[in-house]
């Protein structure tokens, strides 16, 4: 999200990390290869998976991952991985999802950078899981000193194994848009398909000549996106025969985020917010103002008309958790993943950091069995409000 709540510790997160680089130094001396080149070698060890589509199980079953925020630099908060590793081992599932704002600022080479994406990265590959990135607002933060853009990160991210992202549709806004169907257990039709759209990062200053003072200062989904989604999702009804139920993940919030919680456009009272939780089914927790961008992007109205998208699942927002049923279509937070950024306050801190959990069942109607959160409480990861940082992993 934004730098709404400056994360306490930074100078000594700092301090780590100038005292790291005499290790990264040594690892480098060891390799005997230089920065620059860490790149080619990812590259040229990724082999193809020999069955890189996605499919229901003979079960009929799926399951689905979303880690949110991992957030932090190439010195990575241990518990960030130990919660990562923990779900994977515990929910063991057939696809994940890293809804944005994977890495944040700090980095300071593309090194550093490689370094952060490779940390996210190691979960999913050494246990021979597929998984796919969207971006949020912050996975450009460093790179004005790494030189590494949101396409440069994509390529990065796509030259492992066990990652399913593509270049993206050209022509449309945004990086790495793109849709995956998971196909039936039996059979080569869709059985359900997962869009992965970017939902941008900050707001311009100006538009028409007109400032944006006092409006949202995030991002918000374009035109050309929704009219892409549309088109895709009519093209998918026609090849298989019936509509595709979906899912949709995207970082920032849709202003449909805040309309439900308070079950009014304007009102926000505590009668109509009890009102919109039996209308909408709404649980779990919100801890802060919904952050969507200046504008409506019509997303929600396209997905009404298109009939198709079971769900819609953020992050940016840290700490909430909140899911409800809007209209026929489930609007959810996954509340984040990463011990280095910003969550609740004082000794609660690290309360609310988890991943959700997506069932699919090919045999239900709609697909989408159930979906639910887990933390790291649950799991016997300290809690504790302090700094963990890490030295980098080793690439692979």
């Amino acid at each position: 999200m934004s730098n709404q709540f400056p994360e306490k510790g930074l100078d000594r997160r700092s301090f780590l990390k100038i005292g790291g680089m005499s290790t990264l130094a040594l690892t480098l001396a060891s390799t005997g290869l230089p920065g620059d080149l860490l790149t080619n070698t990812a590259q040229a060890k990724k082999e193809v998976v020999a069955d890189s589509k996605l499919q229901f199980n003979p079960d009929g079953k799926f399951k689905i991952v979303q880690f949110n925020d991992t957030q932090d630099d190439e010195r990575i908060d241990r518990r960030t991985l130990e919660l990562m590793e923990k779900v994977l081992d515990s929910e063991k599932p057939d696809f994940v999802v890293l809804n944005g704002d994977n890495i944040t600022d700090g980095c300071n080479s593309e090194l550093e950078m490689q370094q952060a994406l490779n940390n996210v990265a190691q979960p999913m590959e050494r246990r021979k899981i597929k998984w796919a990135v969207t971006f949020g607002n912050h996975d450009e933060d460093s790179t004005p000193k790494s030189g590494m853009n949101e396409k440069d990160m994509l390529n990065f991210y796509m030259t492992y194994k066990y990652n399913v992202n593509e270049p993206g549709e050209k022509e449309i806004a945004g990086t790495g848009n793109m849709n995956l169907t998971i196909k039936q257990s039996k059979g080569n039709k869709a059985a359900f398909n997962l869009w992965l759209l970017d939902s941008g990062r900050y707001a311009p200053t100006t538009i028409a000549g007109q400032d944006l003072k006092g409006y949202p200062t995030w991002d918000w989904l374009r035109f050309s996106q929704v009219n892409w989604y549309a088109e895709q999702s009519k093209k998918l009804e026609q090849q298989n025969g019936y509509k595709v139920p979906s899912l949709m993940f995207i970082h920032i919030p849709l202003w449909e985020y805040r309309f439900m919680w308070h079950g009014s456009v304007d009102s926000r009272t505590a009668a109509g917010h009890d009102l919109a939780v039996k209308r909408h089914n709404i649980v779990g927790e919100r801890n802060e103002d919904e952050c969507p961008g200046p504008f409506n992007s019509g997303l929600f109205s396209a997905m009404l008309d298109r009939g198709d998208v079971k769900g819609v699942f953020c992050g940016h927002d840290h700490i909430n958790t909140y899911v409800g049923s809007y209209y026929g279509i489930l609007l959810g937070y996954s509340g984040n993943t990463g011990f280095g950024t910003y969550g609740l306050s004082g000794a609660e801190r690290n309360r609310l950091r988890g991943a959700r959990v997506f069932n699919l069942d090919e045999t239900k109607e709609g697909v989408l069995e159930e979906t639910h959160m887990v933390f790291a409480k649950n799991y016997g990861i300290d809690l504790t409000a302090n700094d963990q940082s890490i030295d980098p992993l080793p690439f692979c």
